[in-house]
């Protein structure tokens, strides 16, 4: 239930998986079960890039799975899915986009396999940074959050200062 209550808080992303999350908005809560919640992303991996892009939650069944719809720099639809395993937590996340934006979907027939190592740079971070986020939420009250190392931080950075979320 931790890693399901981590992750689908997303105006929290930018905070604990910063390497890809620059900034996060929640536009739309939706219903009771989250279900038509809208959120804007602005993001990136390791290449000198950056993507803007929506999701909306259109499916949600808690704490095992949801489904978001994503529309902007990237089109398509993600499925995240939990199972326990004991202490463990077994985390799949089915990601099956087109790119919109226009650098992207002009060379991602010759960059394909770049854009891909990118993506999984990206899950890589995610699942560093939530670990660390599952330590950081264990250990208040107990040995301190000065225990925990910071998350990874983005790679090229560069000010950002006119392209937050408004």
């Amino acid at each position: 239930m931790e890693v399901y209550t981590i992750l689908s808080d997303a105006e929290a992303l930018a905070r604990w998986w910063p390497a890809v999350y620059l900034d996060v908005k929640e536009v739309e809560k939706g219903d009771l079960n989250s279900i038509g919640k809208k959120v804007k992303l602005f993001t990136k991996g390791w290449l000198p890039y950056t993507i803007r892009w929506d999701f909306e939650v259109i499916e949600n069944i808690k704490p095992v799975t949801f489904t978001i719809k994503a529309s902007g720099d990237l089109a398509g639809k993600g499925v995240w899915l939990l199972r326990q395993d004991g202490d463990f937590c077994n985390v799949s996340f089915d990601w099956r986009i087109e790119a919109e934006k226009r650098f992207l979907k002009t060379f991602s027939f010759i960059l394909k396999p770049i854009f891909s190592a990118n993506h999984k740079w990206a899950m890589k971070k995610g699942e560093e940074s939530l670990k660390l986020e599952l330590q950081r939420q264990q250990s208040v009250g107990l040995t301190g959050l000065s225990q925990v190392p910071s998350p990874p931080r983005p790679i090229f950075p560069h000010n950002f200062t006119n392209n937050k979320i408004l």
